[in-house]
C-alpha cells in the first residue's frame, strides 16, 4: 500500500479544478514547473497518468476522474481532522471569512471586545469558496452573499444590497443616472462556472422566460473585470463591489426593476461553539445595513 502525500494530492485537486496548470500554479504560490514535477510524483504514487495535456488544454483522464472524489474526501477529512484538533486545544479560536466586498471588521471588533480572552482570525475567500471552507473547517463563520448552497449550514440574512450595472468607461449607457434590463436585453454577460451562480447573476431566465444573452466564459472575478473593460461584455454586481473602488477603466450605474442581492452570515449547522454564536450576534448587530451599529 501507498501512503499519498496529501500535499500532493491538494496540488492535484487544484489543477483538476481549473484544468489550467498556470492557473492553478498562480493560486497554489508555486512555479508552474514545480507544480508539473509534483503531479508526475503523485501519478507515480498512485500509478496511473491523472491529467492529459493537449494543445486544446488540461484534461482529466478516466484515472484523473476516478481518483478526484477520494481525493477531495481526502483533504476535507484531512481539513477536519486538523481543525478538530485545534479546536480541542485552543476551544477560544475562531476564523471568519469574507467575500468581495464586504466588510467584517465591526464584527469582529465587537467579539474581540466582548471575548479578549478570544483569537478572531479573518480570512479573504474567492466568490465560490463559502459552503467548502466551512464544511472543510478552514473558517468557522462566513459573511458572504446568497445564492448559496444551504444544506448543512445555518444561514440568516442580514440585509438586502442593491444591484448595479458596470461597464467599460466608453460604453453607450455612461451618463445614465440608471439602467434597467431592459437596457441591456442584447448585452453579453460573462459566465460562471456554477450553474446556479451565474444564473443568478446574469438573470437567467429574464422576465418572461427570455434567455439571458450569453457571455465570455470566466473563473474568477479579476477575469470578468478583464472582458468588461475589453468590451466584451458588461456586468450585473453588487452595490459593495462600486463602492469598494473599481479600476479607472470602468463604471457602475445603478440597476432598477429588479430584485435586491442579499448579505448572509453562514456557519456549520451543527456547530455549538459559543464563539460562532458570538459572532452570529454580532453579525447580527453590527452587519446589518451600511450603517455601522458597533
Amino acid at each position: 500500500m501507498t501512503d499519498l502525500d496529501l500535499r500532493l494530492v491538494r496540488y492535484f485537486a487544484a489543477v483538476a479544478s481549473h484544468l489550467h496548470y498556470g492557473r492553478a500554479a498562480a493560486e497554489l504560490h508555486i512555479a508552474q514547473p514545480s507544480l508539473s514535477r509534483q503531479i508526475s510524483q503523485l501519478e507515480a504514487q498512485v500509478g496511473a497518468r491523472l491529467f492529459d495535456r493537449t494543445r486544446q488544454g488540461t484534461r482529466l483522464t478516466e484515472a484523473g476522474e476516478a481518483f478526484l472524489p477520494h481525493a477531495r474526501a481526502l483533504l476535507r477529512i484531512s481539513g477536519q481532522a486538523t481543525a478538530a484538533a485545534r479546536s480541542a486545544a485552543q476551544p477560544t479560536r475562531i476564523t471568519v471569512g469574507y467575500t468581495a466586498g464586504l466588510i467584517v471588521t465591526p464584527a469582529v471588533r465587537n467579539v474581540r471586545h466582548r471575548r479578549p480572552d478570544a483569537d478572531v482570525r479573518t480570512l479573504h475567500l474567492e466568490w465560490h469558496e463559502p459552503r467548502e471552507a466551512l464544511l472543510d473547517r478552514r473558517v468557522d463563520a462566513v459573511l458572504t452573499r446568497l445564492p448559496l448552497r444551504t444544506d448543512g449550514l445555518r444561514v440568516t440574512i442580514l440585509h438586502d444590497e442593491p444591484k448595479m450595472l458596470l461597464i467599460p468607461v466608453g460604453h453607450r449607457l455612461v451618463g445614465r443616472k440608471s439602467v434597467t434590463l431592459a437596457d441591456i436585453e442584447a448585452e453579453p454577460i460573462p459566465r460562471f462556472p456554477d450553474r446556479e451562480w451565474d444564473a443568478y447573476w446574469r438573470i437567467d431566465p429574464r422576465p418572461g422566460g427570455r434567455p439571458a444573452p450569453d457571455g465570455p466564459p470566466v473563473e474568477t472575478i479579476e477575469d470578468k473585470l478583464e472582458c468588461i473593460a475589453a468590451g466584451q461584455a458588461v456586468a450585473i454586481i453588487p452595490a459593495a463591489l462600486h463602492t469598494g473602488g473599481l479600476r479607472p477603466d470602468l463604471t457602475a450605474i445603478p440597476l432598477h426593476g429588479v430584485e435586491p442581492g442579499q448579505v448572509v452570515v453562514a456557519t456549520r449547522a451543527a456547530d455549538r461553539s459559543r464563539l460562532v454564536a458570538a459572532f452570529r450576534t454580532a453579525a447580527r448587530d453590527c452587519l446589518t445595513g451600511s450603517v455601522e451599529h458597533c
